[in-house]
């Protein structure tokens, strides 16, 4: 088991965490579900957040594998966010 560390967000708030994920959860549990990933599980939103992927656009400018390889999206998630992109008319940027 890994020791939990102190951490501090950019608001201040301090956090203990095992993981090396950079989400506070005093700020997510302040954040108002809103926007486009609203649905989703909160590790997914989080993961998102710290990518700066906050629209349908942001996201589609990714490949599928560089989404998946972000810690706190697993592959039960790629359905969701192909349905979201195709219904806005979008689509996951192609693998070179």
């Amino acid at each position: 088991m890994s020791k939990q560390q102190k951490k501090i967000c950019k608001k201040g708030h301090t956090f203990y965490k095992s993981s090396d994920c950079p989400t506070c959860p005093i700020c997510a549990k302040e954040e108002v579900k809103k926007g486009v990933f609203a649905d989703m599980a909160s590790p997914v939103r989080g993961a998102l957040d710290h990518a700066g992927i906050n629209t349908l656009k942001q996201l589609s400018r990714k490949t599928e594998k560089e989404i998946l390889n972000m810690h706190g999206i697993g592959p039960s998630s790629m359905p969701i966010f192909k349905k979201k992109l195709k219904k806005a008319g979008l689509s996951f940027k192609k693998d070179k």
